[in-house]
């Protein structure tokens, strides 16, 4: 993902081939994790057990999912780079801060995974949330900047691509995170519990809501 949000501004073939390369290696992973899985889970597994199994089915489909989000990225920026097309000075502060908070929602994904951690699913969800109503207020500025005539269809259409990418991967790494919960506490209550938000003034879901609310603040 990292990579591929490089390539907006500062494109290269070679690095295009790189990503493209990466994502075909993450297919057949996909392949061989999934079916070994599917085998694991035919044997005599306890309810424990088969959950786990069923939850990390979930996880490598929503991992491929992102990767495949990432190539979108990088064609969108092979083709800003083929029409030399160039973002408003506006457009490009608004990309560069989706693409931040976007970083962060996949480190605390990574750690959540590797680590088990169910304060950082949370913090997962609680990204998420920011970064969907980012997605919104970036699309609303884009058609203000189209009626005024600051950027035309073809550059809206490339951003809009963009941002519908990173918000996407948002929600796979809060797929994720929801199954690392499921898996730790046997709790379907993660998704819930971001519905909560209003209710809990003092939950660390909401402390990390409104902490990076402010950060990615647009001004």
């Amino acid at each position: 993902v990292k990579s591929a949000c490089q390539l907006i501004g500062e494109y290269s073939e070679k690095n295009f081939e790189n990503i493209k390369d990466c994502e075909k290696e993450i297919d057949k992973y996909e392949d061989k994790l999934g079916t070994y899985l599917v085998h694991v889970s035919k044997q005599n597994l306890s309810e424990q057990d088969s959950r786990v199994v069923s939850e990390l089915l979930h996880i490598i489909g929503d991992v491929e999912r992102i990767s495949d989000h990432s190539v979108g990225i990088a064609k969108s920026a092979e083709e800003i780079a083929e029409k030399k097309l160039k973002f408003s000075d506006n457009a490009s502060k608004e990309i560069r801060k989706m693409i931040a908070a976007v970083a962060e929602i996949l480190e605390e994904t990574n750690m959540a995974y590797i680590n088990n951690d169910a304060d950082a699913a949370v913090s997962v969800e609680a990204m998420e949330r920011v970064i969907d109503k980012l997605k919104h207020e970036l699309k609303k500025r884009h058609i203000d900047r189209l009626k005024k005539g600051e950027c035309n269809i073809e550059q809206g259409f490339i951003m809009t691509d963009i941002i519908t990418a990173l918000e996407r991967i948002s929600d796979h790494c809060s797929n994720i995170a929801g199954c690392v919960e499921e898996i730790e506490h046997d709790s379907l209550g993660l998704h819930a519990y971001s519905s909560e938000i209003d209710k809990n003034p003092g939950s660390k879901f909401y402390q990390v809501y409104t902490q990076n609310k402010d950060k990615y603040a647009i001004d």
